[in-house]
């Protein structure tokens, strides 16, 4: 497992951290390969009930690692591959604390999530179109179910940056915070779902994702646009843009 994920299991609870904040914490594939295994473990024991994911630093993730992304070639399945999976069908709840920005991946994994709270310096943007991809990890069914499809235009096609608090408003997050206070609160909401009910809330969860059946063929299909922009010409201006420090110029 990478040092950038650590993992900590306590009253009930398995918590994920995201640590690796000199690079705005963005994810590489050892990275999602961890936080699969993470999640997947976490499923497995008796003695977990909530999983909570949260970062260190000032900010929540600044998306994928873009040259690890342009460098990957690794065989069988990739790991963010995994990682798309493990969020969508874990089984425990799932609670995501975000402080600071969440940007692309950053965003969209927050719409597997059970209960997302932020605190009040958070943001969150979803620059596909701006770096020549496509959304991904079900985002283009999921966040139109959200927020509606106005806010998911908004979002998605303009890559418009939402504060905390328009987050709050639309519905992308249920709750919250001053800066401070984001941490102690995410483990007290942790530790109030862990001592509830463990099979009625599994259950209660499958209920409420039941109307998501469709939702493992359109994230294969996200994938492989992703995938193919990967290869694009757009996508190799985005990322010379990026690392150059210009702005993009697509013909």
């Amino acid at each position: 497992m990478t040092d950038f994920i650590q993992v900590a299991y306590a009253d009930k609870v398995c918590t994920i951290t995201i640590n690796r904040p000199e690079a705005k914490n963005a994810i590489n594939q050892a990275m999602y390969g961890a936080i699969a295994d993470a999640l997947t473990e976490a499923d497995e024991r008796a003695d977990v009930r909530v999983v909570l994911l949260r970062a260190e630093g000032d900010i929540f993730t600044a998306g994928n690692d873009l040259r690890d992304f342009q460098s990957s070639d690794a065989d069988g399945e990739p790991p963010v591959r995994r990682f798309l999976r493990a969020i969508r069908d874990v089984d425990v709840p799932f609670v995501i604390a975000v402080n600071g920005a969440a940007i692309g991946i950053g965003l969209t994994m927050l719409l597997h999530a059970d209960l997302v709270i932020s605190d009040d310096t958070a943001s969150f943007k979803a620059p596909f179109a701006q770096i020549g991809v496509v959304p991904e990890a079900g985002s283009s069914v999921l966040l139109p179910q959200a927020v509606g499809i106005a806010w998911a235009n908004d979002i998605l096609l303009t890559g418009r940056s939402v504060n905390a608090q328009e987050a709050l408003s639309i519905g992308l997050i249920s709750r919250v915070y001053p800066a401070a206070d984001l941490q102690a609160e995410a483990v007290k909401l942790s530790k109030q779902i862990a001592a509830m009910a463990p099979n009625a809330m599994k259950e209660s969860k499958r209920l409420i994702r039941s109307g998501r059946d469709v939702l493992a063929e359109h994230m294969d299909k996200e994938l492989a646009v992703f995938a193919k922009q990967l290869e694009s010409a757009e996508f190799k201006e985005a990322a010379t843009a990026f690392f150059e420090k210009r702005p993009p110029v697509y013909d």
